[in-house]
């Protein structure tokens, strides 16, 4: 993958976690293309731009969510014109300063490159729970302790 590509998409990863932290649910929305899913940290899925907005929406307005902090593992280019982006995420509390392990996460984001412009085709949030190797969960806190 080309540095240019690879800095594109990852900017549209971090244009997500920026929209989640500060709490905008149109802002996240608006970086799927039409048709797009989220898979949330529960299992919901929202299907499409308006649902997604729908599902977030209420979350940001009546829920202090905790605010992400991510490391991007992996860009890779599926075609030029489609790539997939691997991130590990941790998420601070409201009024808090550490990461709370208990909701370590993985992230995957397949992204779509239509008129020149990258779009979330899926976000995906899976639970990094290790289940059986605290160890892992240990060490992906640390590793995301050290952007804090």
């Amino acid at each position: 993958m080309e540095k240019n590509e690879t800095k594109e998409v990852e900017s549209v990863y971090h244009q997500l976690i920026e929209a989640w932290n500060t709490r905008s649910a149109r802002g996240m929305a608006d970086l799927f293309r039409e048709d797009g899913e989220s898979i949330g940290f529960d299992g919901s899925i929202s299907l499409g731009r308006d649902e997604i907005f729908s599902h977030l929406n209420p979350i940001f307005r009546d829920h202090p969510t905790a605010r992400f902090v991510t490391k991007v593992k992996a860009v890779r280019l599926l075609s030029s014109d489609s790539a997939i982006l691997r991130a590990i995420a941790g998420m601070v509390a409201p009024q808090q300063s550490d990461i709370n392990p208990n909701v370590n996460t993985h992230h995957t984001l397949v992204v779509i490159k239509k008129e020149g412009k990258w779009w979330i085709q899926l976000f995906q949030n899976t639970p990094a729970q290790f289940h059986g190797r605290p160890e892992l969960v240990e060490q992906m806190t640390e590793e995301l302790r050290q952007l804090l």
